[in-house]
């Protein structure tokens, strides 16, 4: 669910190419027993004594992965809580409850399992980072927007309404602070496309919630 979805989601890599620093994978909570009885079966990853979440390559030609927890039914949007665990505990975000099951990529012998653009794009825009990695999430909600198709937009609007007032205000705020930034090596530059994130905003601004 981090920056290497737009490139998935795009055959050609072409100008939504984001360099992942690192994969970050999503967790449900519920199969949490399974993916770390997977995680033995593994090969070219220890987990870091620092952050047990944290897996680092012991091979050259592998980057670290990072497992974060979903709850898509007992966290609402916006909070956040550990999952205990002596091998694999988990950072568990209630704004990854926006994610809907999307389509599923095989590369070589593995299937990848990848979320719809539109709940990811939200998170996204919901980020509480500040600084370079709050920009980031920004810049990789923009090249998610830039492989969205018109049924994905027709969806970020349906779970904006479902949000409270305060989210839907961080989540224009976040397109607002995204048609402002100037651009990132390795990320998709911005300046090219404000008028895709003005689009955007006009849309959510046009809800207007029931009284």
């Amino acid at each position: 669910m981090g920056s290497e979805v737009p490139n998935l989601l795009e055959p050609d890599a072409r100008s939504s190419l984001v360099v992942s620093q690192d994969v970050d994978i999503a967790v449900p909570v519920h199969r949490h027993a399974a993916v770390k009885a997977r995680l033995l079966e593994v090969r070219g990853l220890a987990r870091s004594e620092e952050e047990p979440s944290v897996w680092l390559p012991t091979e050259p030609e592998l980057i670290e992965v990072n497992f974060i927890g979903r709850d898509e039914h007992g966290t609402r949007t916006g909070e956040t809580y550990v999952f205990e665990d002596d091998d694999l505990p988990l950072l568990v975000f209630g704004h990854l409850s926006l994610l809907r099951q999307g389509k599923t990529i095989a590369i070589d012998d593995l299937s990848i399992p990848l979320p719809r653009p539109a709940g990811l794009i939200l998170e996204k825009l919901l980020t509480d980072r500040s600084g370079e990695k709050g920009d980031r999430d920004l810049l990789v909600a923009l090249a998610l927007l830039l492989v969205s198709e018109a049924h994905d937009l027709a969806e970020i609007e349906t779970l904006y309404h479902g949000l409270s007032p305060e989210l839907q205000y961080t989540a224009r705020s976040g397109l607002s602070t995204l048609s402002l930034l100037e651009p990132i090596m390795s990320m998709p530059d911005p300046t090219l496309h404000r008028t895709l994130v003005a689009e955007l905003l006009g849309r959510l601004e046009r809800y207007e919630p029931k009284q």
